[in-house]
């Protein structure tokens, strides 16, 4: 990409969209689209394609969604689908509308089959049931794979969907009704620690094994994509035929290659925080799929490598976890 090339990062503020912005700042990209939901609501079409318009982007990663954990997506399914869709919608069409020249769809490991083999290759989409924990949103991001295909075959754009594995890092959210398994484990741990209490209770059994990759290393990786030469990104675009023979979306994996229990990943926080207590594990809660270890060969043929081990990635998200209280702690005194 051109260092001055006009870049709209949808969803700067959250976890992966501000990473994104980081990677590109480092890089020497300046010329950035950057709004917040005040300022252009995704959901809104008219609002979307005007802003399109006015900006004229030349590449979009599509980093704005609604996301959440297991809590958050049982309480809300409808939000989830619905705010999920029309982002998706709006912003491919209005990328298609305004010459977008490339675009990268940030989804989700959990678009894949629940009892899909091990590990998680591309093809495995759509070949089977989903987890039904978190299915209205899977369902969302199917779509928005869809989306990209779709719109690929039709009008001959370059959309590219990208299916990172479980998230963490700068900029997560901590709010333990809608945060995801390590933001919860900090900051239940840290709490405890502070209180004293003598046990944090884990949902589900601990059993579940899980694939975390940090934030920065999924940004160097969308970088990497978007900076291929042509003929490289373009064989990661799939088979734009409609015959179910030849179904290969314009879809890859970024994962870390490896995965552990979420009790081993609980002990890892506890180590990081400096919790002395006992943990506590509730079978009556759900665990989710089993397993979701995902095939990164795609990936790591462009050459790139996760380089943030996650006992790095834990200690460096629980020291931005502490920095945010005390910033809190000092605004509320």
């Amino acid at each position: 990409m051109d260092k001055n090339a006009r870049i709209y990062v949808a969803g700067h503020r959250g976890l992966v969209g501000s990473a994104i912005e980081r990677a590109l700042r480092a890089a020497g990209h300046s010329n950035l689209l950057l709004r917040t939901h005040a300022e252009l609501d995704l959901e809104d079409a008219n609002g979307c394609n005007a802003f399109f318009a006015q900006t004229r982007p030349q590449y979009v990663l599509l980093a704005a969604a609604r996301v959440g954990g297991i809590v958050a997506n049982n309480t809300y399914p409808a939000e989830f689908i619905a705010a999920n869709l029309a982002i998706e919608l709006n912003v491919i069409r209005a990328a298609q509308r305004h010459g977008v020249q490339r675009l990268l769809f940030l989804g989700s490991s959990c678009i894949y089959p629940k009892e899909a083999e091990i590990p998680i290759r591309e093809s495995s989409l759509l070949t089977g049931p989903l987890e039904p924990t978190n299915r209205p949103y899977a369902l969302a991001k199917i779509a928005g794979v869809e989306l990209c295909w779709s719109f690929n075959r039709q009008y001959g754009t370059r959309y590219l969907a990208a299916m990172p594995t479980n998230l963490y890092g700068v900029g997560d959210n901590f709010d333990l009704q809608n945060s995801h398994v390590i933001p919860a484990l900090i900051r239940k741990f840290h709490e405890a620690k502070v209180s004293g209490e003598p046990e944090v209770v884990v949902w589900g059994s601990g059993k579940p094994l899980r694939e975390f990759l940090h934030s920065d290393d999924l940004a160097a990786g969308c970088l990497t994509l978007l900076s291929l030469p042509d003929v490289e990104f373009d064989r990661l675009l799939g088979n734009s035929s409609a015959n179910q023979d030849a179904f290969v979306p314009p879809l890859v994996n970024i994962g870390a290659g490896e995965d552990l229990s979420i009790a081993e990943l609980a002990q890892l926080v506890r180590c990081v925080v400096g919790y002395e207590g006992k943990i506590v594990y509730d079978a009556s809660k759900p665990d989710g799929t089993m397993r979701k270890l995902m095939d990164s060969t795609l990936m790591r043929s462009t050459g790139w490598a996760p380089k943030i081990t996650l006992g790095e990635g834990l200690r460096r998200t629980y020291a931005t976890y502490r920095t945010e209280l005390a910033r809190a702690n000092g605004a509320s005194a």
